[in-house]
């Protein structure tokens, strides 16, 4: 198993209720995976460096877990057709 980090931006229109929902569902994808979540860190909501579907700002978290290599592909195709995520991306921790 690697180590891996995820980090989410989401729509800033989301309440907070459906923000936790969301952070919720992303470390369910990973631990029903066989991975293990190792820390969440909520950054907040956040100024965008440049305009996404006409938002300006978004809500930022950040992922770290542990996971068989085929882990990281299927979280980056849900959270492709995900509607609440603007952008995201996974990458291997070294």
């Amino acid at each position: 198993m690697k180590k891996y980090e995820a980090l989410v931006v989401l729509a800033p229109t989301l309440n907070e209720e459906e923000v936790k929902g969301a952070v919720e569902r992303v470390k369910g994808i990973i631990e029903n995976g066989g991975g293990v979540v190792d820390n969440v860190d909520e950054w907040g909501k956040r100024r965008l460096a440049y305009e996404i579907n006409k938002f300006n700002e978004g809500y930022y978290f950040l992922v770290n877990f542990t996971a068989n290599p085929e882990l990281p592909r299927e979280l980056d195709r849900l959270l492709r057709i995900s509607d609440n995520v603007i952008r995201h991306i996974v990458v291997k921790f070294d």
